[in-house]
């Protein structure tokens, strides 16, 4: 059964991409990460299968995750926060169309208001998609998605080791006629590449993850080439993995004061009884 306000979110998410600014979906794992994102003033959050993978000892793209682990924690999300969520979805989770329109229509169920779904395989030795295969699993999850979650079609082409921009540009522009709402192609080289995705989708919104392979960028930056959403996938988790490794090293030489310093259990508790009472 669809959550009660899953159609509210989807409207509410949807209408942060009509703003003429762009918006940064940041990318938590569990509730406390959430709340705090919430805290600071973001208006929607997006899930990372990297970081939920990372944080269970497993590896991303390699169908570790299952449909129901990555729904529980969207679910967590949203519930926790009462914002709109969007699933990183992986592939869609399954080996045909159907498949993936049965994902969609769970996630629907789950209550997130958006929804991406990339081209990989799962395999490392071949982990693009056939163009057909691709345009058919996301033609499937658009006739379920339209006018219920915003559905993003993604090609994972440059983070896989095809920087090939052509047929980054011919994947995105398809999805985009198959219905896809929103495109996203992970680290294009440079920005001249940002900018040719852009125009090639227009006027259907971009994502960009961070910046390019060449960096991270300034958000004004992003926006002036024209992204409309800004995620960060995994950044977030890996920050404060490296706040952990440096705690863990002082603890390690002995410094227990160091270690310990951060934010006090009252203020989490207080986070936790803030959301319960809203």
């Amino acid at each position: 059964m669809m959550s009660a306000n899953q159609p509210e979110l989807y409207q509410r998410f949807l209408a942060l991409h009509g703003r003429p600014q762009s918006f940064v979906m940041p990318n938590p794992w569990d509730a406390i990460s959430a709340l705090l994102l919430k805290e600071a003033g973001f208006e929607a959050l997006g899930t990372s299968s990297a970081a939920i993978a990372a944080s269970l000892g497993r590896i991303d793209g390699r169908h570790t995750i299952s449909l129901r682990e990555h729904i529980d924690n969207a679910q967590l999300l949203g519930t926790i926060t009462g914002l709109p969520v969007n699933g990183d979805f992986e592939d869609g989770y399954g080996e045909t169309p159907e498949d993936v329109a049965r994902t969609v229509d769970a996630a629907i169920d789950a209550g997130l208001a958006g929804i991406g779904i990339e081209d990989t395989s799962g395999d490392p030795a071949n982990p693009i998609r056939d163009f057909d295969d691709a345009v058919a699993r996301l033609t499937a999850a658009a006739k379920v998605a339209k006018g219920r979650i915003v559905l993003t079609g993604r090609t994972d082409n440059f983070i896989q080791g095809r920087p090939d921009l052509d047929d980054t540009i011919r994947r995105l522009t398809a999805f985009a006629e198959a219905g896809a709402d929103v495109l996203y192609a992970p680290y294009p080289a440079n920005m001249d590449e940002v900018s040719a995705i852009v125009r090639a989708v227009a006027p259907k919104p971009v994502n960009l993850v961070v910046g390019t392979m060449a960096g991270t960028l300034p958000v004004a930056d992003l926006q002036r080439a024209g992204v409309k959403r800004i995620s960060l996938g995994v950044a977030l988790y890996t920050r404060v993995m490296a706040d952990l490794r440096k705690a863990a090293e002082e603890l390690a030489g002995g410094d227990l004061q160091s270690a310990s310093t951060g934010m006090s259990f009252g203020q989490v508790v207080k986070l936790i009884n803030n959301a319960r009472s809203t």
